[in-house]
């Protein structure tokens, strides 16, 4: 997990690191503040935009298939929070293992729910 985070991380500084030079050979002064607004504005914007499309077809098979694919990014949240949690305070040991178990887990349980629901429906029909 540890390695997997520095990996992150590296790319991550890689790409600031070229901004900050690009933005610098353009002319433009702009501030680590500056860049971070440009860059997770865009980023976000593009995000929004991806997601809007995809919920609004998702929306017309099932609302559950949204509700799930939110709960899931929540899930990978908690689950890295975690496990950083983890490092920081050395309670548990962080490891990308533990991580992807969790996952699996919310999986599992996620899939016994919507096996019950279509037994409830069957039931009801």
């Amino acid at each position: 997990m540890k390695e997997v985070i520095l990996l992150l991380a590296e790319i991550v500084n890689t790409f600031h690191d070229l901004f900050i030079e690009f933005s610098s050979r353009m002319g433009w002064q702009l501030s680590d503040k500056d860049l971070h607004f440009w860059v997770i504005g865009i980023l976000g914007v593009v995000g929004l935009v991806f997601v809007d499309v995809l919920f609004h077809v998702l929306s017309k098979w099932s609302i559950s298939v949204i509700s799930f694919l939110f709960t899931l990014s929540m899930v990978f949240v908690f689950v890295f929070a975690v496990e950083i949690q983890q490092k920081i305070t050395g309670r548990g040991n962080m490891e990308f293992h533990d991580a992807a178990i969790s996952i699996i887990g919310f999986l599992a349980f996620a899939l016994g729910y919507f096996l019950l629901r279509g037994i409830v429906k069957l039931i009801k029909k």
